[in-house]
């Protein structure tokens, strides 16, 4: 059932609420007849003429710069072979996605019906003017080779295969770096390779340009070791061919140095880990399951330096770490193809950066754990927001040095900048928060669990590994949705009514009415309150059955917030409850507050909000830049609304000197830097970046977040509660599954924090 409930989820994502997952978005005004006057005819008929004139205006005029065609014949998929070009594109879209959220660059999916290598490259180089790179995918070996070289030769824009040189460039910089950890030259080491397809013979190939000798390299296919006598070969395997008897995995790994798997699953053995040399590197990547097991492999040898295509263990390789940045500085100079010059720059560029300090923000998403360089981090992560400023400037000083930049870049600071720009549309957060989540996953209950959409947020959160749900409400009707679903996991159901559960509710309600005696509270109130979900589950979670709580899906908030409130303390030193929005904007993550808990805040109030979203901001490695907004601009009103946004910058600026904060402001100012350090340059933000916004009242505050979400369809996580002192969260009315699952992953890491306090 769990198998079938996967694949009904995957089709439902691809399908719906549209088919796909790349669309084209205007770039222009087109509101007016003025506008499509200039977008079409007769105004299109001046930037035609100009690229007439030069052919180089296209990347001037059209949106031909940031354009690449991710192109296959569907005839290597992934791990599912030749599917066709109609069957390929779901993968291929999928790549556009990545393009774009890594990287900012746009790209159209082209498959191609023919498995002819001279129609398809004839077909690629007809459409080539669309485009300013190509980006090959899934194209099976030989045929891929001969395309790719074909491509390059004959285009004047950037041309690679990403399923050879990918797995290539990023392991090569992990082998750098294991090589530097082991003490080992380059030059010196016996390589084993399982795999003879085109990443293999891509690895192998930049392995030697590394250093890596071609006598020192045995590589293996399905049929044993590559063999000159082997009439079967294609011409680039037999670069690889041994003049020699054939020997055995087995026998060739003994005193090897690294073992390079592109192979299949669980072909190594704990022996043959075991005659490898000191210091074995093991690049096991076959997916989902490697050449040897992750924990299977570290337990044989405690020396082995490892990595694998895995994000579940240490030292993925990854390719997402190269492509989209290679890319983007190919284009951003319109360089004519990717060199080998450009892949060495990614390559030492990526190895380079595992080596500098960590930004928090990639600590945070491993938990705990703080990552150095050393055998549990040779490559960075994909979480790292450095990636496109180190590989990006990289390859393209490489294209300019090489000589193949048409637009050279001069102003390195202001490229830099320009690229951090674009990574503020790709927004990392989620996967952050969801990942580190998973390092440490909590119990968490569900309080609403017998409605549809919270048991899918339930089922969601244990399949990812984000938490451990409990499920509370109506047993019968869990059950039947369940069923439904195709939850079968054997969770915790819980129904506070039914008589089974009587020895809880009296021994949470003996509790509660222990605390709440003397304002107001009878037994006999205490024990009927518990028969109600959201006061039955607070108890759960002070009571220590369970780390962490959420709920409202089903009712408004104030009626939710009234029992968390009662039965939940306030953290220690807070003397207020809050709530922020962490709002998922182009320009990146924007935490906006309070949006659901102090209607009208005092001055103190607003000061107190601002500390608290700033320590919550930094807990999800957000450096906190703070604008107190309002309808005024640093005392021009002398209303009492704007008058108490500024005192409480007052109290901030000479109690919190270390906060990056100032007000009041006007959003627009808030938002714009360039406009607010032209008007105000004395401000503490005057060009900054302000990710951070405090509302002088609930009201301006709560209909902003909601402003945003539905008409930018900006994606809001929250409200986050601040000031409490155990992990309770609150979803907003009708939340999503999606939305839920969110704030599900935000109180397991509420939960992580507060656990290490203690």
């Amino acid at each position: 059932m769990e198998k079938n409930s996967k694949r009904r989820e995957a089709l439902l994502y691809h399908a719906k609420p549209t088919p796909g997952k790349i669309q084209v978005v205007p770039t222009k005004k087109y509101a007016t007849q003025r506008d499509l006057s200039l977008a079409y005819s007769p105004g299109v008929a001046e930037p035609c003429l100009e690229i007439a004139k030069d052919v180089n205006n296209v990347y001037k005029y059209t949106a031909k710069g940031n354009l690449v065609a991710v192109i296959t014949n569907g005839t290597a998929v992934l791990g599912l072979g030749d599917i066709g070009p109609e069957a390929s594109k779901p993968v291929m879209e999928g790549k556009g996605l990545l393009f774009k959220i890594f990287a900012n660059i746009d790209v159209f999916d082209i498959e191609i019906g023919t498995k002819d290598i001279e129609e398809f490259i004839q077909t690629v180089k007809n459409i080539a003017p669309t485009f300013g790179g190509i980006n090959l995918e899934d194209i099976k070996a030989p045929e891929s080779f001969e395309i790719e070289r074909r491509l390059v030769e004959e285009l004047n824009i950037p041309v690679m295969h990403d399923d050879q040189h990918g797995t290539a460039i990023i392991s090569s910089a992990a082998l750098l770096n294991a090589l530097e950890l082991a003490g080992k030259n380059v030059e010196d080491v016996k390589l084993v390779v399982s795999g003879a397809g085109s990443a293999a013979l891509a690895c192998a190939n930049l392995y030697i340009l590394l250093g890596v000798k071609l006598e020192n390299i045995l590589m293996y296919n399905s049929k044993g070791l590559l063999t000159k006598d082997n009439p079967k070969l294609s011409d680039l395997q037999l670069k690889y061919a041994k003049d020699i008897l054939p020997i055995s995995l087995e026998e060739a790994l003994v005193g090897a140095d690294v073992f390079l798997g592109l192979s299949s699953g669980d072909i190594m053995t704990p022996k043959m880990l075991q005659g490898m040399a000191i210091n074995p590197i093991v690049f096991a990547m076959a997916n989902p399951d490697p050449e040897i097991d992750y924990n299977l492999a570290i337990a044989t040898r405690k020396d082995v330096i490892m990595a694998t295509g895995r994000s579940d263990y240490p030292n993925q390789v990854n390719n997402v770490l190269g492509f989209p940045y290679i890319f983007r500085g190919a284009l951003d100079v319109r360089a004519t193809k990717i060199n080998e010059a450009m892949k060495m720059a990614a390559v030492r560029a990526l190895a380079a950066l595992a080596k500098e300090s960590v930004p928090e923000q990639v600590n945070i998403a491993y938990g705990a754990k703080k990552l150095t360089f050393g055998r549990d981090y040779i490559i960075p992560s994909p979480f790292d927001p450095r990636l496109i400023i180190v590989v990006a400037p990289a390859v393209a000083k490489a294209a300019m040095d090489s000589g193949v930049a048409l637009n050279p870049i001069t102003d390195w600071v202001k490229y830099e900048e320009e690229l951090l720009e674009r990574l503020g549309n790709d927004n990392k957060m989620v996967r952050l928060i969801t990942n580190r989540a998973k390092m440490d996953p909590k119990k968490i209950v569900f309080a609403e669990a017998d409605h549809l959409d919270v048991l899918k947020a339930a089922q969601i959160v244990l399949e990812e590994g984000i938490g451990f749900p409990v499920l509370l409400g109506n047993k019968e009707i869990i059950l039947e949705l369940k069923a439904e679903i195709g939850f079968d996991a054997d969770v915790e159901i819980i129904d506070p009514k039914i008589t089974e559960e009587e020895d809880r509710r009296n021994k949470f309600a003996t509790t509660y009415w222990a605390s709440r005696q003397r304002r107001g509270i009878s037994l006999l109130d205490a024990q009927k309150l518990m028969r109600e979900r959201n006061y039955f589950a607070a108890m759960m979670v002070n009571e220590g059955e369970a780390d962490a709580l959420v709920t409202g899906y089903s009712r408004s908030y104030p009626t939710v917030v009234k029992p968390i409130l009662q039965l939940i303390e306030k953290a220690p030193g807070a003397s207020l409850v809050a709530t922020t929005n962490m709002m998922m904007t182009a320009r990146g993550p924007m935490f906006l507050s309070d949006t659901a808990i102090n209607i009208n805040p005092s001055a103190d109030d607003l000061a107190k909000i601002a500390v608290m979203t700033a320590k919550t901001a930094r807990m999800f490695g957000v450096e906190p830049v703070i604008a107190m907004i309002s309808y005024s601009n640093f005392g021009s009103s002398s209303n009492e609304s704007a008058t108490k946004v500024r005192q409480a910058v007052a109290y901030l600026h000479e109690n919190h000197p270390e906060m990056i904060i100032d007000g009041e402001l006007q959003a627009d100012f808030a938002l714009n830097p360039e406009m607010l350090k032209e008007k105000f340059p004395f401000s503490k933000l005057a060009g900054k970046k302000v990710n951070t916004l405090i509302f002088p009242n609930l009201e301006s505050a709560n209909i902003t977040y909601k402003l945003l979400k539905e008409l930018n369809k900006v994606d809001s996580i929250g409200p986050i509660m601040l000031g409490m002192g155990k992990p309770v969260h609150i979803f907003q009315l009708g939340a999503s599954v999606e939305e839920m699952v969110n704030m599900a992953a935000i109180a397991v890491i509420d939960a992580q924090e507060k656990q290490k306090k203690k």
